[in-house]
Parts: C-alpha cells; structure tokens; sequence
C-alpha cells in the first residue's frame, strides 16, 4: 500500500481548498490538496458565466478562469495533487497524527500521513426529496447543478421547457443559461416572501429576460410518469397551499434550487461537533474545529454567497494552521450567539484579545440596520449597515481590545423609517 507524510491534508480542491494550500505551500509547508474529481476547481468549472473575483482578483472572471487561476497559484507555491481521490477514513493517533485513506482508481487504496487537516469539501444541492414534493418519478427532474454540469460541460440541454423551483443563485443563473440556449423558462417559484439568490441576479437573470418569478407559492404536484409534462403551483395562505387559486405550468424540465448543504459526513466521522444553525462544523477565532488540528473554511463551514469571500476566509484559516503547526497552542474559546434577526455567526467563539472577522446570515429585510455587539449586557460595539438581505451574508471586523473573556451576542435592528 502506498504511503505519505504531508504538513498538511487539504480535502476539496474547490476555491477554500486551493487558497489555503496556496498560503501553506508557500511558506514551505507540505500541503497534499486531495479531491474525487479529475480536475481542480470544483463547481467553479461548470459556472462559465462571469462575476466572479472581483473583490479576492479585483476583476472579473468566469467560474473556469477563477478556477485556473486558483490553481496555477496553489502549484506555483508548491501544493502538490492528489485528484480522482475519495478519503474514506480519517483516523487520529495517540499522538494526534492523522492517517487519511484514500481509494483511486490509479492508486487503489493509499494512507496519507498529515499533522493537521482542512475539511474544504463545499456543499450540496438539496433536492426534490429534500422538500418532499408530490407527484410521481419522471425523466427531467434536476437540481440546478447537474443541469448546469449537464449544459456547461457536457453540452446537452436538460429539455426544451422549464419551471425552476427555488430563487437560489444557481436556479437564477440557470433561468438565464437555459433562456440563452433556446428553452422556454415558464418562471421560477419560490415559497418565501422574498428572493434566496442575490439581488444582481434576480434583475440580470429573470427581470432582464422577462421571466416571472413568483414568491410565496409552491410546486404541489409533478405531473407525468413516464417524463414531466407539467406541475401544479398554488399560492401560499400562512404558510399552506392555496389550491382554489392553483394553475399548472406546462413544461418537460423541472430544476430545484432550494438551498444548499454543507458536506460534513468526513467531518462528522472524524468527531468534529457541528453547528445546528450552519450545518457545518462548529470553529473558533483560528477556524479550529472541536478536534484539535483539523481546520475548516468555505461553504462546508457555512454557505456563503460569493467565492470571493470563500477565498478569503480559506486565506485568514491558512495562516492559523501555519500558527498551530509552529506550535500554537489552541486558543482560549469564549461563546459568540446570536439574537434578534441573525440566523448565526461564525465563527461560535472568541479568542480574548484578538481581532476577529465574524459572519452572520441576516433573518430581514432592511434598507437600513444596525448590528450591534452585546457582551455582559452592554453594547460594546456597533454599525450602520445599508440594503441587508437574507441571500447576502454580513461580514465584519471586530478589533481585539473589544472581545474579552465574556460571551457575546449579536443582534440585528430594521432601523429604516417606515
């Protein structure tokens, strides 16, 4: 069987993984970058339209150039590969060493020898038996992602008429993807009161091209059996189908963009605790999860809504497991949590006296907010905020001298005249 010591095994090849090998490798850290697919870039090789790095690049590219660019740097650092790879098994020492298993088809199975480890597996699509939409099982159901691997990579169109259900930001690009490739899109469906996906791509994918959107209704029923012939949509009366007011959307293609799910099975096998509000692995300031010596960063941590920030984060984790493995001990973890308006924060603690960048996932909609720090019943800290929206995540800077050895609460203030 073949085996390997490494620094550092970084699991996903996707932009978390590619950054924090790029940090690690230069600094003359073995970093090992370890990912299923064939190529580097995860689902940023399938995104082909353009948008992305304009704050991580400051310039605009497609998915595939973001995804080239990410791992030309990793390779010029000295990150090295190993792709068509699935780890199996994580396994911890007496001594804290980690023994990856990996299975290839090149290689069969292989152990990898790593002091820390990266979890940047990304996320996934829920899908339709996620939701638990009824109806039978026909040809031309989709999440949005296959459909877009499907047109983007292997050139076939999912079908000739489509209803999308969902406004997440890949049903939206995908809306606009299928209306450029010559399909009908009937419009896309969502059950919340507003949009999921950003506000750019609610006007550039559907306003833009005249698709409807229509929010608080839901798909009730998928019609056909042997392919989709059509769905049933009722608007939603507190939360239940209205069905006196239902119609049917005729269409041979139903795409599901109804949110994404980190990737925690590795996680959850290794014994990393996760955070019931992000679904991913719960952190501290260093981006260390409860299991000393592996590391998370990126949609696996939690969702965020631009590669961008997925760099940066998977960029500021680097350097504290360069910090860990220069023999850091781990830091003091003091609770952060959430109150009025936020759906969570990352990361869950604190390290006294260091400054801390800190995420959250916004529950309203406001023209104007305030956030606002809270700690021993005291607000030590807050700002102004403009245009918040659930489908875009906050991000801020909290200086050091403001986080003590007290926990903190976050809240979140419509402060807009009504």
């Amino acid at each position: 069987m073949k085996e390997e010591k490494v620094d550092v095994a970084v699991i996903g090849a996707g932009a978390a993984g590619l950054a924090a090998a790029t940090v690690i490798a230069a600094a003359g850290r073995k970093a090992l970058v370890i990912d299923r697919e064939d190529f580097p870039g995860g689902i940023l090789r399938q995104c082909i339209h353009s948008g992305f790095g304009l704050k991580y690049y400051h310039e605009e590219l497609t998915g595939p150039e973001y995804a080239e660019r990410a791992t030309i740097a990793a390779q010029k650092a000295g990150a090295s590969f190993a792709l068509g790879c699935t780890v199996t098994d994580i396994q911890i020492d007496m001594m804290g060493e980690f023994t990856l298993v990996l299975l290839s088809a090149a290689d069969g199975v292989r152990k990898v020898h790593a002091d820390a480890i990266v979890l940047a597996m990304g996320c996934r699509e829920r899908n339709r038996g996620n939701i638990a939409t009824p109806g039978t099982r026909p040809a031309g159901v989709f999440t949005a992602g296959s459909a877009q691997k499907l047109l983007n990579l292997e050139g076939c169109l999912p079908g000739k008429t489509a209803v999308i259900v969902g406004s997440g930001d890949i049903g939206l690009i995908m809306a606009r993807r299928l209306k450029w490739s010559g399909m009908e899109v009937k419009g896309v469906v969502e059950i919340m009161p507003h949009p999921s996906g950003l506000a750019r791509n609610i006007a550039q994918c559907l306003e833009d091209f005249g698709i409807p959107l229509w929010l608080e209704h839901s798909v009730t029923r998928i019609i056909g059996r042997d392919r989709v012939e059509g769905v049933e949509v009722a608007p939603l009366n507190h939360g239940e189908p209205d069905m006196s007011r239902s119609f049917t959307l005729e269409c041979d293609t139903l795409l599901y963009s109804v949110g994404l799910i980190p990737e925690t099975e590795l996680a959850q096998q290794a014994g990393v605790l996760l955070d019931r509000d992000t679904g991913g692995p719960l952190v501290d300031a260093n981006y260390e999860t409860s299991v000393s010596g592996i590391f998370s960063a990126g949609n696996v941590l939690h969702v965020h809504d631009l590669v961008d920030f997925v760099s940066e984060e998977a960029t500021r984790m680097a350097h504290c497991v360069l910090a860990r493995l220069d023999g850091a001990p781990s830091a003091e973890k003091v609770g952060n949590e959430v109150g009025s308006n936020l759906k969570y924060v990352v990361p869950a603690f604190h390290t006294p006296g260091a400054t801390t960048n800190f995420s959250f996932r916004p529950l309203i909609i406001a023209d104007e907010a305030l956030l606002r720090a809270e700690s021993e019943g005291k607000t030590i800290w807050e700002k102004k905020l403009r245009f918040v929206r659930p489908a875009e995540m906050i991000s801020v800077t909290l200086p050091g001298e403001l986080l003590g050895h007290a926990p903190i609460t976050f809240h979140l203030q419509d402060t807009a005249t009504r």
